[in-house]
């Protein structure tokens, strides 16, 4: 039996999601090696395996690509912390998640840094659409901490006037920092170092300190 209309527009469809995503996924390894200025649209469409055609079919720019890049690596790292942070409502739970994250930067000897935070170092300062998404995942990774905190002051792990939100932010803040003194050092120390004042902001709160 031919092939209808339907069927063929969706298989050029999914054809072309594919593509798409192949194209934001050669993008994204490069530019965790060399950063996102550096990398060329040759490169990636080398990298690829596509054409300029396919890509300006699907991108209009270099910017384009660097926002799919961000919203990528946005829902990666969305994914996974929210498997480590949705049911924390305990010390011990914010503990696992910390050892969890001191892990995965010793395997790579601290190299890479972090995700979202090497791009927002990166261009933050010079691509205001790319500083407003970054912005965005940040505070939704904020978030997630902050939720795990309320947990625990509802509970009773934390005293009431715990502020979770200001400790969240902190948590952040170090977590940032330690992905940057890491990656510079080559060695996960800082990150434990900056990880395990962070956590001590959190348990002089504690209802037991």
């Amino acid at each position: 039996m031919p092939e209808t209309q339907n069927e063929l527009d969706r298989r050029l469809t999914a054809r072309g999601v594919a593509t798409r995503a192949r194209i934001v996924a050669a993008a994204d390894e490069l530019m965790s090696l060399k950063g996102a200025a550096a990398t060329t649209l040759d490169e990636v469409t080398a990298g690829s395996g596509t054409s300029k055609s396919q890509f300006y079919r699907h991108f209009s720019d270099k910017s384009a690509l660097v926002q799919a890049v961000i919203a990528l690596r946005g829902s990666r790292v969305m994914e996974r912390e929210e498997q480590y942070l949705r049911r924390v409502d305990s010390l011990r739970g914010l503990d696992r998640w910390r050892r969890a994250v001191i892990q995965r930067v010793t395997v790579r000897r601290g190299a890479l840094g972090c995700e979202l935070g090497s791009l927002s170092t990166e261009l933050s300062d010079r691509d205001e659409d790319a500083r407003i998404d970054l912005d965005a995942h940040l505070t939704a990774w904020i978030s997630l901490l902050a939720d795990a905190l309320e947990r625990m002051r509802a509970n009773g792990t934390l005293r009431p006037e715990a502020d979770t939100q200001a400790l969240a932010t902190g948590i952040m803040a170090a977590l940032q920092g330690g992905y940057v003194l890491a990656q510079a050092a080559r060695d996960p120390g800082p990150m434990e170092i900056a990880l395990e004042l962070a956590m001590a902001s959190v348990q002089a709160q504690a209802t037991s300190a």
